[in-house]
């Protein structure tokens, strides 16, 4: 009995000993802007989420989660000294931050100092290179939404489009994605309009412009929110909202357009027709009360901004980082920093350096971060192999009115579909091309009709097409007072083909030759190959030589000699038999057969008896052995042919 108490004592103590080494409290930073769009949403969901992580006895018991937030002012600068003074304060996870280039700098920091950072709104795609490896990205990379956009285009079979971003990491990584996304639907940036940061109505006017002098009419537009309605603004000063333009936009504005809860009608104005992009997030009892929270805190605080769906994935970020530290800590981890021998002050620096400090069980607690499974507003919060969340999925809006209308979704799993993502979660995927599906648009210019999504540039050089003025044969090529009038066989099929192909291809007739002669083909397609044209069209032979040079189109027209000749009308009568031959290849012909009659009865009549009698008889044998071999009458009688050839006359009366 004394041993059983001893025991019970010991595992009391044990259990006392284990939860004093849990520290009370835990200091997670975070990284954001709070003037911004993003900003706004995200700080409130913050705060709430720790509210209710603090409250939550099933997660950390015992410890207090410390949020210390950071303001970087939407600038690079001053939010590395921001991200800086914020890892001073020995934090063991940054929530943020907002901006990728900020990510970009920041993660460089974390690396050295191994302090997880879980940014919930820096889509950059370059972010989950192996260069980052304590960058975790809680929210959508832009690589997914590159790909739905090239969804959208590949459905509406277009194939090129002008890319509309903001010169920094964000707008360049996006936009690299989305080439490589369209090149594997057969589609293409054709301009990339590039805005610099921070820019002026001018500078936006000019970049627009430029965009507008190129062929393509589908504007994809990935720049930040703050920012980016200026320019449709600016674009519809350009006439560029007009009837002919397609314009699909990066789930920036739909984060404008949830955050404004007092809509200016005249903004709205100029955005009827566009598609835009959003995050999907399923619908729950959790997210619906998590929103009706969030109203009421921010009706108390006077905050005019709404919640927009970066708001989720800050509050889903806050939970992760719970649930790491508290694996983290239930594994016997303990919390401890030290000083890195490489950070020191220099003789007079000011830079303090030394107060930044390793955090020596980073490299657990990213672990358990990565091994995060559980579902959160945003749905199921896990993470792949590439560090990014599992099951991506966008809502695919259309603008219009005074708000925006759902017309489908596209998930990784099963690509565009009118059936919300996680109803298709438990189907096979079907990615094929009949499965994909949207609701019907309203284009720009209040049009149903499905633009073109192309014109024939103002700037475009026009293909260079040689066109040989023949001077016999003007069926299939004829010039007419000047290149601009070539007409024929050919020149019907070159434009048949260039009005099937889904983009535009001006083209410019040259005509070669004097009209009096036809001209050297050979040196045509020698001028092709130099590039002193770009193509050629005409009755051009497909030769061995000229393969070697040139590339040709399959034959249009059969190649072989025809004879062409009048038919006359002629009366049928019984002796048309005849014709076939000449009167006098006719009596060339019996001469010979009796010839050959009068031969064998030379060779046969003294011994076979069928030759032989009266002088009638004979002549009688000789011309039905003639006649007979006309008509290959021999042929149907018995085998006893082969043996002698006097028997081929008897045959025929066994016949």
């Amino acid at each position: 009995m004394g041993a059983l108490r001893l025991t019970l004592l010991l595992l009391a103590l044990l259990a006392a000993a284990v939860a004093g080494a849990r520290p009370s409290e835990v200091a997670v930073g975070a990284l954001f802007t709070y003037d911004s769009t993003i900003g706004r949403a995200a700080r409130l969901a913050i705060e709430l989420a720790v509210d209710d992580v603090n409250a939550d006895r099933t997660v950390l018991a015992g410890t207090q989660l410390k949020l210390i937030t950071q303001d970087t002012n939407c600038s690079g600068f001053l939010g590395t000294i921001e991200a800086l003074q914020l890892m001073e304060k020995n934090v063991v996870a940054v929530i943020g931050p907002q901006s990728s280039g900020i990510g970009h700098v920041i993660s460089h920091v974390v690396n050295e100092l191994h302090v997880p950072l879980l940014s919930f709104a820096a889509t950059d795609p370059t972010l989950s290179a192996s260069e980052y490896p304590y960058f975790i990205r809680t929210t959508i990379s832009d690589y997914f939404q590159m790909n739905a956009i090239a969804s959208i285009v590949d459905y509406y079979q277009w194939k090129e489009v002008t890319a509309i971003f903001v010169d920094d990491d964000y707008g360049r990584g996006g936009v690299s994605a989305l080439g490589d996304a369209l090149a594997a639907k057969r589609a293409r940036i054709s301009y990339k309009a590039a805005i610099p940061p921070n820019s002026n109505a001018d500078v936006i006017n000019d970049v627009l412009f430029r965009a507008n002098m190129m062929e393509s009419r589908v504007m994809v537009v990935h720049v930040n929110p703050d920012t980016g309605m200026r320019i449709f603004s600016i674009a519809n000063k350009l006439q560029m909202m007009a009837s002919g333009y397609v314009w699909i936009v990066t789930d920036w504005l739909a984060a404008v357009l949830d955050s404004s809860t007092s809509r200016d009608l005249k903004d709205m104005s100029h955005i009827q027709g566009l598609i835009v992009l959003r995050q999907h997030t399923p619908e729950s009892d959790a997210k619906n009360k998590f929103i009706s929270k969030w109203n009421s805190v921010a009706r108390n605080r006077s905050i005019t901004s709404g919640l927009n769906s970066y708001g989720y994935y800050a509050y889903d970020s806050v939970w992760a980082v719970a649930r790491g530290i508290d694996q983290f800590l239930n594994s016997g981890q303990q919390i401890n920093f030290s000083a890195d021998p490489r950070l020191h002050d220099s003789n007079g620096s000011m830079l303090q350096l030394s107060t930044l400090k390793i955090f020596d069980g980073g490299e657990q607690m990213l672990q358990q971060l990565l091994l995060t499974n559980f579902t959160g507003l945003t749905g199921p919060v896990q993470f792949n192999s590439d560090r990014n969340l599992v099951r991506p999925a966008y809502d695919i809006l259309n603008v219009g009115g005074s708000g925006s209308q759902l017309i489908g979704y596209w998930s990784n799993y099963s690509g565009l579909s009118v059936t919300a993502p996680e109803i298709l979660y438990h189907k096979p995927p079907n990615t094929s091309s009949i499965a994909q599906k949207l609701h019907n648009v309203v284009w720009p210019g209040d049009s149903t009709t499905t633009p073109r999504g192309w014109v024939f540039p103002n700037n475009g050089q026009p293909l260079r097409v040689g066109v040989p003025i023949k001077a016999s044969f003007k069926e299939l090529l004829a010039v007419s007072r000047g290149p601009d009038n070539v007409t024929g066989y050919c020149i019907d099929v070159f434009n048949a083909a260039i009005k099937l192909l889904p983009y535009p291809v001006p083209c410019q007739f040259i005509t070669i030759g004097d009209g009096t002669k036809n001209p050297n083909y050979d040196d045509i397609i020698k001028m092709v190959a130099a590039n002193s044209l770009d193509a050629a069209v005409g009755d051009f032979a497909i030769v061995r030589n000229r393969t070697r040079i040139a590339e040709f189109t399959q034959p249009y027209i059969e190649s072989g000699l025809v004879i062409v000749a009048p038919v006359k009308k002629a009366t049928s009568s019984a002796w048309a038999f005849l014709k076939p031959f000449t009167l006098e290849m006719w009596c060339v012909t019996g001469a010979l057969f009796i010839f050959v009659g009068i031969v064998v009865w030379i060779l046969e009549h003294r011994t076979n008896e069928e030759f032989r009698g009266s002088p009638r008889r004979q002549v009688i044998t000789i011309f039905w052995f003639s006649f007979s071999t006309m008509f290959f009458s021999h042929k149907h009688c018995k085998r006893t042919w082969a043996v002698r050839v006097d028997h081929m006359v008897v045959c025929r009366a066994d016949h």
